[in-house]
């Protein structure tokens, strides 16, 4: 039988083994896998967990969005249709499915997600978009994808809960909403119109909501770049939970 103790240890080698997002974790005492002791102490099974063969949180329809190809996918996922806070995992397609990467914090815009964007909304849209170029008033930091330097990404003003705007737009990837791929995040192109509007980018945060765009620590942003590959057709997938599980 398994003690007490014996599923307190199973839980917590569970946990080490998924890590953020890396699946579900096995019920103890149900494991997959029971590697039987030969002594008169049972010692402790561990599950080992097989990686989705889907993004995790994506219902049918958000799924039927994402290209084939794509190999890698930013998962940004808002705590609530009204809420500016969400979570973002960087999601890696290997030969035995999705592998998530740590989950890190950060903001959308003020009034939360929107299936219809339009200027002045101050909502950030749902959807699947590609994830093709990149820029900022910082040197590439060494990201694969094109790169954009230069001044016009200068950042001033105040955000809406009165913090400083400088810095937000150090490093920048934009999201192929309502633009060009294959232009600077700065080109103003609007397929759509510009009444649906656009520029909206995945930035450096500024510690408060954004006006559509999500916005990460600037050490997670570096990271995102360096890990982005255009070879592996990276997207974002973003909205907010029920939306995203539709």
């Amino acid at each position: 039988m398994i003690t007490p103790r014996s599923r307190a240890v199973l839980l917590a080698a569970s946990l080490l083994l998924t890590g953020c997002g890396g699946g579900a974790v096995a019920t103890p005492g149900h494991p997959s896998g029971v590697a039987t002791a030969t002594t008169s102490t049972p010692a402790p099974s561990i599950s080992l967990e097989v990686a989705p063969q889907q993004l995790p949180g994506l219902g049918p329809r958000t799924w039927a969005k994402v290209p084939p190809g794509t190999r890698q996918a930013v998962v940004v996922t808002g705590r609530g249709k009204n809420s500016p806070q969400a979570t973002v995992v960087l999601y890696e397609r290997t030969d035995a499915g999705w592998k998530a990467g740590a989950s890190r914090p950060a903001h959308n815009a003020l009034r939360g997600w929107t299936d219809h964007h339009r200027v002045g909304d101050l909502r950030s849209p749902v959807g699947v978009y590609a994830l093709t170029d990149a820029g900022g008033r910082l040197s590439d930091p060494g990201t694969r994808l094109p790169y954009h330097h230069g001044p016009g990404f200068t950042a001033t003003g105040t955000g809406f809960e009165g913090e400083s705007l400088a810095g937000s737009f150090d490093y920048v990837i934009a999201i192929n909403y309502n633009r060009k791929p294959g232009t600077s995040p700065l080109d103003w192109t609007r397929p759509l119109g510009a009444g649906r509007g656009g520029g909206i980018w995945l930035h450096v945060d500024h510690d408060g909501p954004t006006q559509g765009c999500v916005s990460i620590a600037k050490e997670h942003m570096k990271e995102l770049l360096l890990a982005l590959d255009p070879d592996r057709h990276p997207v974002v997938v973003m909205g907010d939970a029920g939306s995203l599980a539709r």
